[in-house]
């Protein structure tokens, strides 16, 4: 089991889960949003602001889409946010694509080039 150290990642984790269950449970009803996965979320060092990091498969468009529809959920998440954590402050959030799983894809591939080279 992972341990949370600083309080900082203790509210990443809350966020993430939380934002997650929101997701899987439908209750973001914006079309635009398909299947996502919550990845990360990295908060500031005043744990005002959440950069909420999601994956997907799909096209470049469908992701733009996805990221667009969860930008324009953020204030019923905020609210919601808001009613299931006993946190003094909720942050703000901000959905940014994590492209860490192409990143490795790429990465993949070329090895595999370079081996069918040799």
């Amino acid at each position: 089991m992972m341990t949370l150290h600083s309080r900082k990642e203790r509210v990443e984790h809350l966020l993430k889960e939380e934002i997650a269950l929101m997701i899987l449970h439908g209750e973001i009803k914006d079309p635009r949003v398909g299947f996502v996965t919550i990845t990360r979320v990295r908060m500031s060092k005043d744990l005002k602001r959440a950069r909420v990091f999601f994956s997907m498969t799909g096209s470049q468009e469908e992701v733009a889409l996805s990221k667009e529809g969860l930008n324009s959920a953020r204030a019923f998440i905020k609210r919601e946010l808001a009613r299931r954590l006993a946190l003094k402050h909720i942050p703000t959030v901000s959905f940014e694509y994590d492209d860490t799983l192409d990143y490795a894809d790429r990465i993949e591939q070329v090895l595999k080039k370079i081996k069918e080279e040799d």
